[in-house]
């Protein structure tokens, strides 16, 4: 799918960032027009919404998708302060204001659920349904727990430590198109290998195989040319697990940790970074939650499933009342 066939935009915002978002609208949009706000995660851009963008769009919903700070042809900054998700909501709730939306829906997949949610917290008027793919929603915490600790209870989340280091900017720099080839994979026995501490690095530093991804050769093009500025903005975010809890708890965020939004979650069942206590965790933190499992798929479900992930969010979002020509306004 070639990505110049989309509408790209540049926006200067009130945070001071730039940033770089796809803006497609419907052929009959008019102020009543729902906006799919579309965050993406690790290790990705804007693109990897690329197969629902169209969809959607036909179906009369505007979609923005922007590439989020540190990646793509968006700001970069070096601290790791810079990452957080206060400040990065307080981005995208710029960028509502930027477009001249006042309300939106929030769909977010890895990194990108995990900002959705958040979102959900930071500005709650914001949105009118959140859906969050691949990563369960989780509270605000009431006392500080680290990213070591963290892994220790989830083993599989071991390749987070690696991405949190200080050597894995230029390590990654250096072996980019490995970096895909390993990670955009369906669930099997070497995706699920790669999970744990210090076997990430082991993969990557070793020849790639290239058999079995979901990108082809030009997806992988595409990508590697977006990550030349470097790893430092991406990386970043597993560099925040404290900046984050100490922000959420001077915003006193553990006190209301409840989503009243409806939300609806959608995961593989074969995810290993997907934990099923988490899954059903969240639903005692959820006003009005729906839960969709898809057999025998993986992360990456926007490519694992791509027709469905479209359909489950419009079926979704036409049982809300969340749909082209409705009565609302949600421009500013």
């Amino acid at each position: 799918m070639d990505p110049d066939h989309f509408n790209h935009r540049q926006a200067s915002l009130s945070t001071g960032r730039t940033y770089h978002y796809v803006d497609e609208k419907p052929a009959n949009d008019s102020d009543d027009t729902v906006t799919l706000l579309c965050i993406h995660g690790f290790p990705d851009l804007w693109y990897g919404w690329r197969h629902q963008i169209k969809p959607w769009v036909q179906r009369g919903y505007r979609v923005v998708v922007p590439d989020m700070l540190g990646y793509g042809k968006t700001d970069m900054p070096s601290e790791a302060s810079a990452y957080s998700t206060k400040k990065l909501c307080n981005d995208l709730a710029a960028l509502l204001n930027h477009i001249g939306v006042h309300k939106a829906v929030v769909i977010g997949h890895d990194w990108g659920a995990l900002i959705g949610a958040r979102f959900a917290l930071w500005h709650p008027d914001r949105l009118l349904a959140l859906a969050i793919l691949s990563v369960p929603y989780a509270p605000p915490r009431t006392e500080y727990f680290s990213l070591e600790q963290l892994v220790q209870l989830f083993p599989s989340f071991g390749y987070q430590l690696y991405f949190a280091s200080e050597e894995s900017a230029s390590e990654i720099e250096a072996h980019l198109p490995t970096l895909f080839y390993s990670l955009y994979r369906t669930p099997n026995t070497r995706i699920n290998a790669m999970l744990g501490v210090g076997r990430l690095r082991e993969i990557l530093l070793s020849a790639p195989i290239t058999e079995g991804c979901l990108l082809n050769d030009k997806e992988i093009a595409y990508y590697v040319s977006n990550y030349k500025r470097g790893m430092i903005g991406p990386l970043s975010y597993y560099r925040t697990t404290q900046i984050r809890f100490e922000e959420e708890l001077a915003a006193s965020l553990p006190s209301k940790p409840r989503l009243t939004v409806p939300v609806i979650f959608i995961g593989g069942t074969d995810d290993k970074t997907c934990p099923q206590n988490a899954i059903e965790t969240q639903r005692a933190l959820i006003d009005k939650i729906t839960v969709v499992r898809l057999e025998g798929k993986g992360h990456w479900l926007m490519l694992e499933a791509p027709e469905t992930i479209t359909s489950e969010i419009l079926f979704w979002l036409k049982g809300l009342g969340i749909v082209p020509g409705g009565q609302q306004q949600f421009r500013l």
